[in-house]
């Protein structure tokens, strides 16, 4: 069903939640599986020029090796390679073109990266990908300890086989 998969990250514990559910699926699937991390330099626009660029380009792409790293690290232990791309851009944009560009068949992406503001920010990544993406998307609830499949029976509520509440 799945050849080629892809998943963003942004080297945040949350999203370790995506990675991990797109290498099992790369396992079970025998698919190839891509990650990508994508350096949104229009965050630091605003910098005077008296600020070094480059000191903060350099910071940002070593952030993006490490999660990358992590990356292969996570899929390393379902027995899957992970072939990676550091990107420069707007995150959403580029994880589209990415997607598109390298006939991905699925993309993996949490619904919300880093906490406080970024998060904010991160979770229109995930809306812009589902928005803009012709390849089929399936975002990962992160990021909250009692959101997903636990939910309700972490406030008490019965959950029948068939999924419904009572």
């Amino acid at each position: 069903m799945y050849d080629r998969i892809l998943v963003p990250t942004d080297g945040s514990t949350e999203t370790e939640r995506a990675v991990e559910h797109a290498a099992e699926l790369a396992a079970a699937h025998g698919a190839e599986l891509h990650a990508v991390y994508v350096v949104n330099s229009a965050t630091f626009a605003g910098l005077h020029m008296e600020t070094s660029w480059e000191g903060v380009s350099e910071v940002l792409r070593e952030e993006g090796e490490s999660a990358l790293d992590r990356v292969e690290d996570i899929a390393g232990s379902h027995g899957v390679a992970v072939t990676t791309g550091l990107l420069d851009g707007s995150p959403s944009k580029r994880i589209v073109e990415y997607a598109e560009g390298e006939s991905c068949d699925l993309v993996v992406m949490g619904t919300h990266g880093r906490g406080g503001i970024d998060r904010l920010l991160l979770g229109s990544v995930a809306e812009g990908v589902v928005r803009a993406c012709s390849v089929p998307v399936l975002t990962v609830q992160v990021g909250d300890e009692e959101s997903g499949e636990n939910s309700a029976e972490a406030e008490g509520e019965d959950v029948t086989a068939e999924g419904s509440v009572s």
